[in-house]
């Protein structure tokens, strides 16, 4: 069978065409297994259309036997590492992902179509929040606390909330799962991941990495499938003790209404349509150069993005002039090709949504300055797209679209933009360009955002917590705030009379 890997020009290590040339099981208990069923999927090259291999296709059967397996590691060998023990092998992890660096690098290129820089830097963010958690594992403490009641002495343990079903999205397929994996190894948890189904390979590829590692068998475990089925078995088993999920409102929603049938806590990590507000006062060229990359970045497809760009009048034309140079200089292509700055869209599904967003505000009032299109040919790629003179009502300023499609308006005053960037379900993020520092401060606190940006977009650190406001979701990745979703705490009172 002819596969994306026959197509010329593809310089592919053979580490990784030796891990695609064969299908890829699911990873339960230490173990590569076949699906009870036998069942397979094919994961696509975006760039191609083409076939990379086949995957295992988990049933609800094999979802049953990695809570056990999970359960069983936190009952057993994992559960009873002390925190240092825990530590010392989240470090060997984040080695092995440094040593593996390139392999998974080139994986994630091909299984998302993301052009191989961002790919890499992707797997250093992986390496660098494994490292940062493995500090925090013995540094889990609790509290005395003075009461009311004599001779009571009262102190808090904190303890893991047990085994974790991670469901995460295709856009950053392993650093969004390191962003569920790394607190909750770290706070002694076990896991049950399931990878989105068009990019399940650089998870099942970790697995592995993460066995080798020492993590005891069991205490992580991938379940590749389609959220149907896969998904909704995870979130409806009564042995999974959370849920955490990365990915759109809509899908957001049906997880949170299927846990609470189980009273199982959720966290969220959902969708957005970040304003980025552009003063007059502020260094265009510098503005401009973030604007195109807070959209255009990974083909749009981050959940952050800088999708609505809200530029004071002054300097409205210039910076939609040199935004729309940018994106008309960026250069479409496969992930691997060395010269690609925009690879495609994820799948033909997310192609045929970006097409149907922009027929719609274009028939709605908006003027594209730029792209506008699908390309003709092979692959899923779609033009970067400035439109502009966008009103607020128009559905292309009021919903995320997920592609390189950037939404232009114009705005007066500093009131008045902050009450029409707040006028949406999302909260996300925001991004703020000025010199006065004062009038930068004073729009962070006005406006309705997780992670406001100030002379910069889309900074991230592991150290630093990132989540939404509103229909953006709830709880948070990174940093202590990522730790303490993964742990409950338990009360001790003790009569010392």
């Amino acid at each position: 069978m002819t596969t994306t890997l026959d197509a010329p020009g593809l310089d592919v290590r053979e580490d990784v065409r030796s891990f695609v040339g064969s299908s890829r099981q699911l990873f339960i208990g230490g173990s590569l297994v076949d699906a009870a069923d036998g069942g397979t999927f094919a994961t696509i090259d975006p760039a191609t259309g083409m076939e990379i291999t086949q995957v295992a296709e988990a049933t609800a059967e094999d979802v049953d036997r990695a809570v056990k397996a999970a359960r069983a590691a936190l009952e057993g060998e994992w559960g009873a590492l002390p925190g240092t023990a825990r530590g010392k092998i989240l470090l060997r992890l984040a080695e092995l992902v440094e040593e593996h660096a390139d392999e998974l690098a080139q994986l994630e290129s091909l299984d998302n179509g993301k052009p191989l820089p961002f790919a890499q830097y992707d797997i250093s963010s992986v390496a660098e929040h494994f490292r940062y958690f493995a500090g925090w594992t013995n540094k889990i403490e609790g509290a005395t606390i003075p009461t009311s009641i004599p001779n009571s002495l009262v102190y808090t343990r904190p303890r893991p909330v047990g085994v974790v079903g991670a469901i995460v999205p295709w856009n950053f397929p392993l650093l969004m799962a390191t962003w569920k994996m790394a607190p909750a190894l770290a706070a002694g948890c076990t896991l049950v991941l399931k990878p989105a189904e068009q990019t399940p390979l650089s998870a099942l590829r970790f697995a592995e990495l993460a066995a080798e590692a020492g993590l005891p068998d069991g205490t992580l475990n991938v379940v590749t499938g389609f959220g149907e089925v896969t998904g909704q078995a995870l979130v409806e088993h009564p042995g999974v003790d959370k849920i955490v999920f990365t990915g759109s409102t809509a899908v957001g929603r049906i997880i949170g209404a299927t846990a609470a049938k189980t009273v199982k806590p959720v966290s969220l990590e959902l969708g957005g349509k970040s304003p980025h507000i552009i003063f007059d006062d502020a260094d265009v060229e510098a503005a401009a150069a973030a604007a195109a990359n807070a959209i255009f970045y990974e083909s749009g497809q981050v959940c952050s993005a800088g999708s609505r760009l809200m530029v004071q009048q002054g300097i409205y034309d210039e910076l939609v002039e040199r935004v729309t140079a940018i994106a008309e200089s960026l250069k479409m292509g496969t992930g691997l090709a060395p010269d690609t700055t925009l690879g495609p869209l994820v799948s033909e599904e997310q192609l045929d949504r970006v097409r149907g967003y922009v027929e719609t505000g274009l028939s709605e009032g908006a003027t594209a300055v730029t792209g506008g299109e699908a390309v003709d040919g092979d692959g899923y790629f779609f033009r970067p797209t400035v439109l502009r003179d966008v009103p607020d009502h128009v559905t292309v300023c009021r919903e995320e679209i997920f592609g390189p499609v950037l939404v232009t308006q114009p705005f007066e005053s500093l009131e008045e933009v902050a009450q029409r960037a707040n006028a949406t379900e999302y909260g996300l993020a925001a991004g703020v360009w000025t010199r006065d520092l004062g009038r930068a401060h004073r729009m962070a606190e006005l406006l309705d955002a997780g992670s406001v940006f100030l002379n910069c977009y889309n900074a991230f650190d592991p150290a630093v917590p990132f989540g939404g406001f509103k229909q953006s979701g709830y709880g948070r990745d990174g940093g202590r705030d990522a730790l303490e979703k993964f742990l409950e705490t338990k009360a001790v009172w003790t009569n010392l009379a």
